[in-house]
């Protein structure tokens, strides 16, 4: 019989083809901002870099069309800032 692990962590596990990069490089850097489930919060516990200077390292390493294309899934999504995300899930909440 196969036992299950206990979930580390209370956020959706991604699936993705390329694994998660190392923690101390700068592709993970650009590989969270991409992510939906990290937020600028938890980039900066990790990195030290503020939400201002993770736009200034994507900006710096992606082409113009893909920055354009990742601010504006970056502005766009609630979950990107915990903050907001608390807040519209209690609205969403209170609406039932």
């Amino acid at each position: 019989m196969q036992t299950l692990k206990s979930k580390q962590s209370n956020n959706p596990v991604t699936r993705v083809k390329k694994p998660e990069p190392s923690k101390d490089s700068s592709d993970w850097i650009i590989w969270a901002a991409w992510a939906d489930r990290i937020t600028f919060e938890e980039i900066q516990k990790v990195t030290g870099l503020t939400e201002s200077k993770v736009i200034a390292h994507m900006r710096k390493s992606l082409k113009p069309s893909s920055f354009r294309l990742w601010r504006k899934r970056a502005s766009t999504q609630s979950i990107k800032h915990q903050k907001l995300f608390r807040h519209r899930r209690k609205d969403a909440q209170a609406d039932y």
